[in-house]
């Protein structure tokens, strides 16, 4: 048996990871909260609420018990909803030493504060040493890691022998892993894709075509770029699996929470009944409401972000939106093309 990894959180992407952990002949084990959930997965190899259908690994040790789980594990991966991050962060300091390398795979925005998800682990860990925190995001979908087909992500960290220890824990035939040293940007790019993906589904829901999503996406992938870049990021890392990469899958497939979510918006729903169908989180909904404020707090122009953020929380109607951001005053695009490459094409002779 391999390394010791402790999974917390085991809904549809931790119970994906921990499968293809399970698969590379890791010792797992996966943290829930539920004792009859851990008695499931234990008993039947499968996660009914959260990937229905999917037969699991029989390796994987699911406890309700958070000692049991992350007690003398080399490595700590966390996997749960953003708002849940600084309490589940807390609870595992006693379990955290100079030996642990963390790792989480959660993507999204602190509203208030504005933190990533690295941040808020470091400030809940103040005082404690550790070896590394290291970022895994990308474009995939937990259904189609379950089956095994081919997925990429990248693993990022600022120590970089820690994300190569977890590129080799994670890397088999179907379930490709990069590496990149840029934390800021693989974290701003896998939290902002899923804002986009909102008002990608909200404008399906609205009965437009290919045209608008073909526009929202691409303006979508400037914004995030503007801010990263504020934030510190190389902006190449937004063409890449982060970036590019992560935008696309959330955007054209209706395995996407965020993707439903707007749709669901579009088609008229309020915003309270959306979430209480949807029955999981939506991180895109809290990220809107994090990075609108970061923008004004930065001064970084992000008019896709405002708009989304007067329909989710202003009321605004979703047709009088979109309106509003095909009015806006004429701009030219050369500027955000050399934002994203890097290159200031007005001094090209």
């Amino acid at each position: 048996m391999g390394e010791k990894i402790a999974v917390i959180g085991a809904g549809s992407w931790g119970t994906a990871l921990a499968a293809v952990l399970a698969d590379n002949n890791q010792n797992v084990r996966l943290w829930t909260r539920r004792e009859d959930q851990a008695a499931e997965i234990n008993q039947e190899s499968t996660n009914h609420k959260y990937l229905p259908g999917f037969n699991l690994p029989s390796a994987i040790h699911a406890s309700a018990d958070l000692k049991r789980c992350a007690a003398d594990a080399d490595y700590i991966l966390l996997v749960v909803p953003t708002k849940a991050v600084r309490e589940i962060t807390y609870q595992i300091r006693p379990f955290v030493d100079e030996h642990t390398v963390l790792i989480h795979a959660s993507k999204g925005i602190e509203p208030g504060t504005s933190k990533r998800i690295s941040e808020m682990m470091e400030e809940e860990l103040e005082g404690i040493h550790y070896k590394a925190t290291v970022v895994l995001s990308g474009p995939s979908h937990a259904e189609e890691v379950c089956e095994r087909q081919p997925t990429t992500v990248t693993v990022s960290s600022h120590v970089m022998e820690a994300a190569e220890n977890v590129q080799e824990l994670f890397m088999n035939n179907h379930f490709r892993v990069y590496t990149n040293q840029d934390l800021i940007g693989v974290e701003i790019g896998g939290a902002l894709k899923n804002i986009i993906a909102l008002g990608i589904g909200m404008t399906d829901g609205l009965g437009y075509g290919d045209n608008a999503k073909a526009a929202l996406m691409t303006r979508g992938l400037a914004e995030i770029a503007r801010l990263g870049v504020k934030l510190g990021a190389n902006p190449l890392t937004f063409t890449g699996l982060s970036g590019l990469g992560d935008l696309i899958v959330t955007c054209f497939s209706q395995h996407s929470r965020n993707w439903r979510a707007g749709y669901k918006l579009g088609s008229g729903n309020d915003l309270d009944t959306v979430l209480e169908e949807m029955g999981m989180v939506v991180e895109g909904v809290r990220t809107t409401k994090a990075v609108h404020g970061l923008a004004a707090d930065l001064e970084v122009e992000m008019p896709i972000t405002a708009a989304l953020y007067n329909v989710l929380f202003e009321k605004k109607q979703p047709e009088e939106a979109v309106q509003e951001l095909m009015g806006r005053v004429k701009k030219h695009e050369v500027e955000n093309m050399s934002l994203l490459l890097g290159t200031d094409f007005n001094n090209i002779k």
